[in-house]
């Protein structure tokens, strides 16, 4: 490897400069090398200005905000569908922005759950991100199910760290006159694995299942067409590779097709009343004809500001970039990481996540046979923010926004000479 192809690449990457509208972290007066887009997105410069036009807002027109002034409150979610919705592909209809992740798995566990007979299984990743499991495990007890006999998980085979397509096919079509439910994440948290989630709908909708997706590690990561794929609802967070702060507000995804749907089950509230006569405040729930009909509670504006802050510089970079960018970063990485394992005596980095992915998102875990812990603390003392998990596995996630070429080149340097330092 050449040292002036990181140069070259940061040279005519297109999507430079945008890393200067982020706050690059800087401990003991050195700049971080910030590899967790994965798990908590940097801050955008513009955040604190966003929140601070709401703050404005509120100052100078108290409850009149949410009808009055430049933009009122009111009108705020119509900024964020629309960008949400190129991100994810879908309609802006289709995309509400409202609570957390979990509550909102809830919340279409109601209306896309609906155990008929033998036909009340529901099929999911195995090891998928902890929430979701305890999602399952609470609704199904509060329905009188027993989660034990209804969620069927497709495991990984014996000595394989990720699900093969064909296992996840084979317990669909196994399963397929009892299946209610699928609902599988984007992207393993674990292992960087991303799902063909075309086909997991199809062959959920064969079977007479609904589908849905727990999208937390795949919005803003990998490219998706929910609305052409036909998917019934996907729920996401936003402050991973979307970059809206710690607690961040989530988001929805709910096809057109089931907007007026009155058989469907919901949990209401006031906010997804029909806006047309909202104030009318009378009894019988109507809701609004959209995804926006889910919704419950009055948003806080504050979160909405720093989400805003975010896809305004999604929207300027374009999704269709970020993705070009993230695939030629990821081949950078899995580059330079090859070639500090060929440069051992005895190679020590095993790489979960599958290297000839079709759409490889930014995530790579790797498993570090020997040492792990050790090389894990020696990397982020040296300012590589990277992230550990049991048993040895060391996950980094170089993200298009505000990571560079040269970054990957100095992480690959310090990592071979700290698995050569003994």
């Amino acid at each position: 490897m050449q040292s002036t192809d990181y140069e070259l690449l940061d040279a005519a990457d297109p999507l430079k400069d945008f890393r200067e509208q982020f706050i690059i972290p800087v401990i003991n007066g050195k700049e971080q090398v910030y590899f967790l887009g994965n798990s908590l997105g940097l801050q955008p410069r513009t955040a604190s200005w966003e929140i601070s036009n709401v703050l404005d807002q509120w100052a100078m027109y108290g409850v009149e905000g949410f009808f009055t002034g430049d933009k009122p409150w009111l009108e705020f979610h119509e900024q964020l569908k629309r960008p949400l919705a190129s991100i994810v592909g879908a309609f802006p209809d289709e995309i509400s922005v409202m609570n957390q992740l979990t509550v909102n798995l809830h919340l279409m566990m109601v209306t896309f759950y609906r155990p008929n007979g033998k036909r009340k299984k529901i099929i999911c990743e195995a090891k998928a991100f902890p929430s979701d499991q305890y999602m399952f495990e609470t609704h199904l007890k509060s329905l009188g199910l027993d989660p034990e006999e209804v969620v069927i998980e497709v495991h990984p085979r014996r000595g394989e760290q990720t699900i093969r397509d064909e296992d996840i096919f084979q317990t669909i079509d196994q399963h397929r006159d009892e299946i209610a439910l699928i609902l599988w994440g984007g992207l393993n948290y674990y292992t960087g694995q991303a799902f063909d989630l075309k086909a997991v709908t199809k062959a959920g909708h064969d079977a007479g299942a609904m589908v849905g997706f727990d999208l937390a590690h795949a919005a803003g990561n990998i490219p998706l067409q929910l609305h052409d794929w036909n998917v019934d609802f996907a729920c996401w967070c936003n402050y991973k590779y979307l970059n809206a702060g710690p607690g961040a507000v989530g988001a929805v995804f709910i096809n057109e097709q089931h907007h007026r749907d009155e058989s469907l089950h919901r949990f209401a509230g006031w906010w997804g009343y029909d806006l047309a006569t909202r104030f009318q405040m009378e009894k019988g729930f109507k809701p609004i004809q959209s995804a926006e009909g889910w919704q419950l509670s009055t948003p806080s504006m504050l979160l909405y500001a720093t989400l805003k802050a975010s896809l305004d510089i999604f929207a300027n970079a374009g999704i269709k970039q970020l993705h070009e960018k993230r695939r030629k970063l990821n081949a950078y990485l899995h580059q330079t990481l090859q070639h500090v394992n060929a440069s051992l005596d005895e190679p020590i980095i095993e790489f979960i996540t599958p290297i000839n992915q079709s759409e490889p998102g930014c995530q790579v875990s790797l498993f570090m046979k020997s040492r792990g812990r050790e090389i894990y603390d020696g990397l982020m003392q040296a300012g590589f923010i990277v992230d550990w998990r049991e048993p040895s596995v060391i996950r980094l996630a170089p993200v298009p926004l505000y990571n560079t070429f040269a970054e990957i080149a100095k992480f690959g340097e310090h990592l071979q000479t700290l698995i050569t330092t003994h």
